[in-house]
Order: structure tokens, then C-alpha cells, then sequence
């Protein structure tokens, strides 16, 4: 999404780790991804805690009219503002500061959780838990997975967003054929495909490192950048699970 220089593969040297100690180099990384990972973490608590707040309390009825049923214009605008911010943290994060980055970050978590509060009106609270949890501890082992493999996974990163522009395609071609055996497909696909952009993804955020290192700016925005690339892989791995294992109340 940002426009730093993107390898894509492990152990890459640049300019900016030359005559670097390797142990430096190490502590570095670590320390990248611990920020990585904290900003994503801290996200999905923010969605959390936003969608339980919501769900268990009179402000569902901010989002559902309760006389209707039908969503009203501050679920559609916590449904499409987020589309904005990704294009303003992927075409701008150039032009604004690490600050803004965070902010914008802190602001599409918790619109996704206005968002999320809907479907403790479709899905009983155990599937949503249980969704979670699966997700949480796919999400560990594949991430770890992409982290420590010596193995490039580049050549997967174009295969895997067209896997996800087939499964827009897909779904809303049942938006009118209304197929349960396609739902089902499509649920499944789903959840393997941002399974696999997990593992690409973290390699990635790590390549990322060494083409930024040294850079106290560069560094502060592309851990943004990365956090919000992993959110995503997160949030819609459980909602595709949730769709594929989820009971309906």
C-alpha cells in the first residue's frame, strides 16, 4: 500500500543495514515487527470492545432502526468510510505524518467496530466466539509461518489478490443468484485466501524493514501500514469463517 520500496524477500541487505552488527540488525527487526503487531492487536481490541458496546447497549439502535429493522446512515457511512482511509493511508502516507497515520488507524478500527456490532444480531455470541479464537490461533501460526520461513513467498501475492477480486466478483453474483452452495464456497475460499495473504503479508512487513531501516519516520508509517495490511488479513479471515461456521440466530 505505501510507496517504499517493496523486495518482498528475505534477508535483504540495503544501504541502510550496511556495517550494521547482524545482532543490531536482529534487535531492530524485532523490535519493527513487536510495534507491527501491537498496533494490530490493539485494533482488533478496539473493534472489539467498540461492536460489544454497541451490541449490548441502546446504541444499536444507532445502526438498526429498531422499528424497521433496516440499517440506517451511520451503519452505511462505519460500512464505506473505512474504504476512504485505506485509500488515504495507501496513496498518501507520503504527504502526512506518522501521527496522522496512527490516527487514521485508531479511526478505521473503530468504524469496522460499529460495523461488527450487526452481527451479534445475525450470529449467536458463541459462533462469534468461537470464530474469534479460531481465527486468533490460525492467524498466530500462519504469521509466525510467514515470519520465520526462508522460503519466498512473492509469486503468491499476485495469485492471492486476484483470488480476492474473485471472491468480490463472486459474491455479488449471489447477491442475486442467492445459491447456499456457492455462499458456502465462496466462505471457504475465503478464509484460505486471506489465510495465505497473512503468511505474504507478514514476510512482506518484514522485508520492508531493511529497505527502511535507519529511518526513524519511514519506519513509524510502514509499521502503520503493516498493522493495518495484518487487521485486515485478521478481519476478514474471521468473517469469512464466521459465514462458513457460524450459527444464525
Amino acid at each position: 500500500m505505501a510507496n517504499w520500496q517493496d523486495p518482498r524477500t528475505t534477508g535483504v541487505t540495503t544501504a541502510a543495514t550496511v556495517g550494521v552488527p547482524r545482532a543490531a540488525r536482529d534487535a531492530g527487526l524485532r523490535s519493527y515487527m513487536l510495534s507491527v503487531y501491537n498496533y494490530m492487536a490493539s485494533g482488533v481490541l478496539l473493534t472489539g470492545i467498540i461492536a460489544m458496546l454497541f451490541a449490548n447497549s441502546s446504541l444499536i439502535n444507532l445502526i438498526v432502526n429498531p422499528a424497521t429493522g433496516q440499517a440506517t446512515p451511520l451503519f452505511w457511512i462505519a460500512l464505506f468510510a473505512p474504504l476512504g482511509i485505506v485509500f488515504a493511508l495507501g496513496f498518501g502516507i507520503n504527504r502526512i505524518s506518522a501521527g496522522t497515520a496512527q490516527a487514521l488507524f485508531w479511526a478505521y478500527a473503530a468504524l469496522v467496530g460499529v460495523q461488527f456490532s450487526s452481527l451479534f444480531l445475525v450470529y449467536t455470541g458463541t459462533s462469534i466466539a468461537q470464530a474469534f479464537f479460531a481465527t486468533a490461533a490460525a492467524f498466530l501460526g500462519l504469521s509466525l509461518y510467514g515470519y520465520t520461513t526462508k522460503r519466498d513467498l512473492s509469486g503468491f501475492g499476485t495469485f492471492l489478490i486476484m483470488g480476492v477480486v474473485g471472491l468480490m466478483v463472486a459474491m455479488i453474483l449471489n447477491i442475486f443468484l442467492k445459491s447456499p452452495g456457492l455462499n458456502l464456497a465462496i466462505s471457504a475460499l475465503g478464509v484460505l485466501i486471506f489465510a495465505g495473504l497473512t503468511a505474504y503479508d507478514t514476510q512482506k512487513i518484514k522485508s520492508i524493514y531493511y529497505t527502511v531501516a535507519g529511518n526513524g519516520e519511514a519506519i513509524a508509517k510502514t509499521a502503520v501500514i503493516g498493522a493495518l495490511n495484518l487487521y485486515m488479513d485478521f478481519i476478514n479471515m474471521f468473517l469469512f469463517l464466521l459465514r462458513f461456521m457460524g450459527d444464525r440466530r
